[in-house]
């Protein structure tokens, strides 16, 4: 996938959050990867042209995040995929980071991967966030041609999955699962769990 140009004198500067409010021009994701600094903390997107900094969500998104991302992995390897919690993932000259994304590839030395190699795409809809999640982000991952997109939601602190499937350009629920049941795939690689595993449980503190 070819990188996006800009403005070569770009490549003279030093990476720097500074910079989101300094540059008159659209951003794009090439833009972000080269003038942004790595960061472990908010995430940072970029999307039509603007950059968008979301901080980290709460406890419980975090924690079905890692747990989700850890049993993707071991079930994606057996087909011979790969699952990595919010990498970057690269669409034209946006820049997205989902909470979780299937590869077809390894991601073993790369920055970002196209959106190509995606294969299943997820979310874990945060109160702050949902339009994005559940409407925005899904439409552009859609528009990329991702064949899964997968939505954790929370009611009340109880944890549902809900697996999407892409038809004639939309997504659309294939499997459903509230805590408590059981949720299972076959497509794009098997794949079950409850819900309710997805929760840290205090039966596990010390």
């Amino acid at each position: 996938m070819a990188a996006p140009a800009h403005d070569p004198s770009f490549g003279s500067l030093e990476p720097s959050f500074d910079l989101l409010g300094k540059l008159d021009q659209p951003w794009t994701a090439q833009m972000a990867i080269d003038l942004l600094p790595e960061n472990n903390g908010p995430k940072v997107e970029v999307f039509r042209g603007s950059v968008i900094v979301t901080p980290h969500a709460g406890y419980d998104h975090q924690a079905a995040e890692r747990q989700l991302s850890f049993l993707l992995h071991k079930a994606a390897r057996a087909a011979r995929m790969w699952a990595y919690p919010e990498v970057n993932v690269v669409s034209g000259d946006d820049l997205f980071i989902p909470d979780f994304a299937v590869l077809r590839r390894s991601g073993r030395g790369h920055v970002t991967m196209p959106i190509s190699e995606v294969v299943l795409i997820g979310e874990i809809v945060s109160t702050g966030s949902r339009r994005k999640d559940v409407i925005d982000r899904p439409r552009e991952y859609a528009a990329g041609g991702v064949p899964f997109y997968l939505r954790v939601e929370f009611r009340n602190q109880v944890p549902s999955l809900v697996l999407h499937r892409l038809i004639d350009g939309d997504y659309r629920p294939i499997v459903a699962a509230a805590a408590g049941t059981t949720f299972t795939m076959s497509d794009p690689f098997a794949f079950a769990i409850d819900p309710a595993d997805l929760m840290d449980s205090e039966d596990d503190e010390d």
